[in-house]
């Protein structure tokens, strides 16, 4: 039984993997800015279980009893890029909120005693560039550059803030997290929404490339990097059947609606009126292989959008 510290604890993905985390045996501690202080002798010996401790990366400050207590870190903590428009302002909150919050876990990690084998990272695909075209031969791997727009910096920014863990003697396994879909949230509600009214909509040409997971399977990707002492570096967490927003549209509309869907393609202008620079992301077409996990030992329970949706939608 290990102790887990993970961040963003209470998001899409953190939810999900402290359940499971916790069904398997561990204990788990979730920083809040919120949370009320938990003394040691609350770990003790009583087996698995959740608790809360708090920290405050924007003020710099963290209880110095989760990094004693933990054994591993899992690190999910960062403002959703989808959640606003992308003002200059909220930019700035998207990037701080990510690099704030590694570099006071490498700080904390290197002022405070402790035995914390391995930090597991998220990142995102959106380290990659659009696919040169499409459909895209040579889906991008982990070795390839950061693309030179606000993610493709943002991502560059995010891992190189944690990357100091690997001076202090921890192993670092990043997970560059493509579109994640699951039941509560996330951007299967998005794709849902316009289906409940019968319209199955295809965003701009609809030929654009989406990389995606379902979420049960990025937190088994999570918890191998836990166990696997030989996984370092990074890895791409998307499934190894990428699909075209078209199909997954599609796909979606006739699981929800049969035949009683009306198909429409909504146009990149109307878009970039409705989501301003973000519009970029939405209309992308972006193609990550999966071939390092899979190679790495990974086996993915839902490699195609198919039997995805059907367990998403049961």
């Amino acid at each position: 039984m290990s102790t887990i510290l993970v961040t963003g604890g209470t998001g899409t993905i953190g939810t999900v993997l402290t359940r499971m985390l916790i069904d398997s045996g561990h204990r788990v501690i979730i920083l809040s800015r919120n949370a009320p202080p938990l003394p040691a002798k609350a770990f003790g010996e009583s087996g698995p279980g959740l608790h809360r401790l708090r920290w405050d990366p924007e003020a710099g400050t963290i209880d110095p009893e989760a990094i004693r207590q933990a054994d591993y870190i899992v690190h999910l903590a960062g403002a959703g890029v989808a959640d606003k428009r992308w003002s200059a302002k909220r930019k700035k909150v998207i990037e701080e909120s990510r690099t704030k919050s590694c570099d006071l876990l490498v700080k904390s990690l290197r002022d405070i005693p402790n035995k914390v084998q391995a930090v597991i990272s998220s990142s995102a695909i959106g380290w990659y560039g659009p696919d040169p075209s499409i459909p895209n031969p040579r889906p991008f791997e982990e070795s390839d550059p950061p693309a030179d727009d606000f993610l493709g910096e943002t991502c560059r920014r995010w891992e190189a803030a944690i990357a100091p863990v690997t001076t202090l003697g921890k192993r670092l396994v990043i997970i560059r997290t493509g579109i994640v879909l699951s039941k509560v949230g996330g951007a299967l509600a998005e794709f849902k929404r316009p289906v409940r009214f019968g319209v199955a909509a295809f965003l701009g040409s609809g030929r654009q490339t989406v990389s995606w997971i379902h979420v049960e399977d990025l937190c088994r990707l999570f918890m191998q990097a836990i166990d696997n002492q030989e996984w370092n570096g990074v890895f791409n967490g998307v499934a190894p059947r990428p699909v075209t927003n078209r199909i997954l549209t599609l796909e979606l509309a006739k699981r929800l609606k049969g035949r009683y869907f009306v198909p429409i393609y909504v146009p990149a202008f109307l878009l970039r009126l409705i989501f301003g620079e973000m519009s970029i992301e939405v209309l992308k077409s972006v193609t990550v292989s999966a071939k390092k996990t899979r190679q790495s030992g990974f086996q993915f329970i839902y490699p195609a959008i198919e039997n995805a949706l059907a367990q998403l939608l049961a």
